[in-house]
C-alpha cells in the first residue's frame, strides 16, 4: 500500500506543464527515430546524452525516457508499412504486420501495435515495481553457460519461424549470422579475425548497416523490378479502428502470456527487446489454433511481437537499476546518462535514492501514455503511405537508408557494408532464405561467442558445463524441442501423446 501511495505521489509530482510539453515532444521524437531505418532507440538515446547534460536530473531522464520508449514502439511503423523494421525489435513484426498492410488493413495492424506496446510497457513497469527481487534472482544465475546457449536458441527459433516450411534454410541463415558477427575485434583478446587487412573491417559489421541492407534494399529492388506504380493496398475499412478494441479483448491471455516473456527475458542482462519479440512470437505460434495463419497475417503475431519488446523495457530496468547491469543495448547507453547526471544504479541506489525506482516506474507510465496518445494519432494518418505510387516511395526509403546507415558511426564504409548485404539479401530472398535470422545472428554472434570461449576457458576446454547446470539442461531441451518439432513425424507423435494425456485426465475427473 505504501508503494502505491509513493507511486501516486510521484505521478502527480511529474504532472506539471513543462514535464508533459518535454515528454510529449521526446515520445514524438522517439516514434520517428524508431520509424525511420537506422536510427535506432540506443541511437536516439546515445545522440540525446551529451545534448542533455546542462539539464537538471528531472528534464534530462524525461527527455531520454520519452525516447525510449517511443523509438522501441515507432519501430513497428515502418515494419508494417514497408516491411523495414526501424529497430531490431521490430524484425518479428514484419512477419504478420506487413503482411496485414498489403491486404488492407494497415490501419488495424498499427492500432493492434499500438495498444499492445502500451499494455505491455505497463505490464513490465508492474513487473519492475512488485516483482524485482524474484526477477533479479533469476537473471543472476545466468553465467556464460546460459548466455551462449541463449543465443543459440534465439537464432534457432528465429529461424524455425521464418522459413516459411523449410526450416533449414532459417537455420542456415541464423549460422551465417553468427560467422559474420565473428569478422573484427573479438571480444576477449581484441584479435583481428576475418578482416583480411581492411581497417573498415576491424570494429566489425555495422548491424544496422547490414539490418537495412538485409530488409530495404531487396525490398527496393523488388518493387522497382516490379513496375508497379498504382497503390499497395485497398481501401481501408472505417470500422477497423472500433475492431481493435474486441481482437485485444480476445487475445488479453496471449497479451498476459507476452507480457510474462518480455519482461523475463529483459530482466537477462543483455539480451534485450529483439530475442523477447521472437520468444513471444514463437510462443504465440505454438499456441494458437490457427498456426499456419502465422507470416501470412496474423494478428496475434503482431500483439505477441510487440507487447514482448515493450514489456522487455521495464524488464531490462530491472538489472540496470538493482545490480548497474543493463538488460539491453538502449539501456546500456541509459546506464552512462544516469552516472553522467550524478545516479549511480546498483546496490545502494535504493540508500542514496530511496524513491529513484518508484519515480522511474512512474515517468515510464507517464511515457507510455504518451505513446499510447501521439502513436494513436500518428497511424490514422502512417497508412497512407501505402497510397503513394512505388516509383516515388521506394527512392525515398533508399535515400532514408542511406541515411540511416551513414549517420551511425558517419562513416562511408557502412554505406559499402549496407549495399553489399543489400545485393546478397536480394539474391538469398530469390532462393528463399529469410534474411531475420541472419539479422539475430549477427546481434547475438557476439554475445553466444564470447561466453561460449569464456567457459571454455573456465573448464580448461570441456564441454561439461553446458549439459550440467540446470538452466543450460533446460535450455538445451528448449533448442532440441525447436529443432525436433519441426520434423513432421515428431510433431505428430507429440500431438498423439498429448491428446491421450488430456483423455486420461478428462476420465479421471
Amino acid at each position: 500500500m505504501q508503494q502505491v501511495i509513493t507511486l501516486f505521489n510521484a505521478l502527480i509530482s511529474l504532472i506539471t506543464i513543462e514535464n508533459v510539453l518535454i515528454l510529449s515532444i521526446s515520445s514524438v521524437a522517439g516514434i520517428i527515430i524508431g520509424a525511420l531505418p537506422g536510427l535506432t532507440a540506443t541511437m536516439g538515446i546515445a545522440l540525446l546524452t551529451g545534448l542533455t547534460y546542462g539539464l537538471k536530473t528531472e528534464i534530462a531522464l524525461i527527455v531520454l525516457i520519452g525516447i525510449y520508449v517511443g523509438a522501441i514502439y515507432g519501430g513497428s511503423i515502418s515494419a508494417i508499412l514497408i516491411g523495414i523494421p526501424g529497430t531490431g525489435s521490430a524484425a518479428a513484426t514484419i512477419l504478420d504486420g506487413n503482411k496485414l498492410a498489403l491486404k488492407g488493413e494497415g490501419k488495424i495492424a498499427l492500432n493492434l501495435a499500438t495498444v499492445a506496446s502500451f499494455i505491455g510497457t505497463l505490464f513490465g513497469m508492474v513487473c519492475l515495481a512488485i516483482f524485482t527481487p524474484l526477477l533479479q534472482d533469476v537473471a543472476l544465475n545466468f553465467t556464460s553457460v546460459e548466455y551462449s546457449l541463449l543465443a543459440i536458441f534465439g537464432v534457432t527459433i528465429c529461424g524455425s519461424l521464418t522459413s516459411a516450411g523449410e526450416p533449414l534454410k532459417g537455420w542456415i541463415g541464423g549460422f551465417l549470422g553468427l560467422a559474420i558477427s565473428c569478422i573484427g575485434f573479438e571480444g576477449i583478446y581484441a584479435y583481428p579475425r576475418f578482416t583480411f587487412g581492411v581497417v573498415g573491417l576491424f570494429g566489425g559489421i555495422a548491424m544496422v548497416s547490414a539490418m537495412i541492407g538485409l530488409f530495404g534494399i531487396p525490398s527496393i529492388l523488388s518493387e522497382l523490378a516490379a513496375g508497379d506504380t498504382g497503390t499497395k493496398v485497398v481501401q481501408i475499412d472505417k470500422r477497423q479502428s472500433a475492431r481493435t478494441g474486441g481482437l485485444i479483448k480476445k487475445h488479453i491471455g496471449l497479451i498476459l502470456r507476452s507480457g510474462v516473456i518480455g519482461t523475463f527475458i529483459g530482466a537477462i542482462p543483455g539480451v534485450g527487446e529483439d530475442v523477447a519479440a521472437w520468444l513471444s512470437y514463437d510462443s504465440a505460434k505454438k499456441t494458437s489454433k490457427n498456426p499456419e495463419k502465422f507470416g501470412k497475417g496474423a494478428y496475434e503475431g503482431v500483439i505477441a511481437a510487440e507487447t514482448a519488446n515493450n514489456s522487455a523495457i521495464g524488464g531490462a530496468m530491472i538489472p540496470l537499476l538493482s545490480l548497474a547491469v543493463p538488460g539491453s543495448a538502449p539501456t546500456a547507453v541509459l546506464l552512462g546518462a544516469l552516472v553522467l547526471h550524478g545516479i549511480r544504479p546498483g546496490p545502494m541506489l535504493n540508500f542514496e535514492f530511496p524513491n529513484f525506482i518508484i519515480e522511474m516506474v512512474a515517468l515510464l507510465i507517464l511515457a507510455s501514455l504518451c505513446m499510447r496518445i501521439f502513436g494513436y494519432l500518428i497511424c490514422q494518418v502512417a497508412p497512407k503511405i501505402l497510397s503513394v505510387p512505388t516509383f516515388i516511395l521506394m527512392p525515398v526509403v533508399g535515400v532514408l537508408s542511406v541515411i540511416g546507415s551513414y549517420a551511425i558511426n558517419i562513416n562511408t564504409f557502412d554505406l559499402y557494408v549496407m549495399f553489399a548485404f543489400g545485393i546478397v539479401g536480394y539474391f538469398l530472398e530469390k532462393q528463399k532464405y529469410p534474411a531475420a535470422p541472419i539479422v539475430l545472428g549477427i546481434i547475438l554472434g557476439p554475445m553466444a561467442d564470447t561466453n561460449i570461449r569464456r567457459t571454455l576457458m573456465a573448464s580448461s576446454g570441456s564441454l561439461t558445463p553446458f549439459f550440467t547446470r540446470p538452466i543450460a539442461i533446460v535450455i538445451n531441451l528448449m533448442i532440441l524441442y525447436a529443432i525436433l518439432g519441426q520434423i513432421p513425424a515428431v510433431t505428430k507423435f507429440t500431438k498423439k501423446i498429448t491428446k491421450k494425456i488430456f483423455q486420461r485426465n478428462a476420465n479421471a475427473v
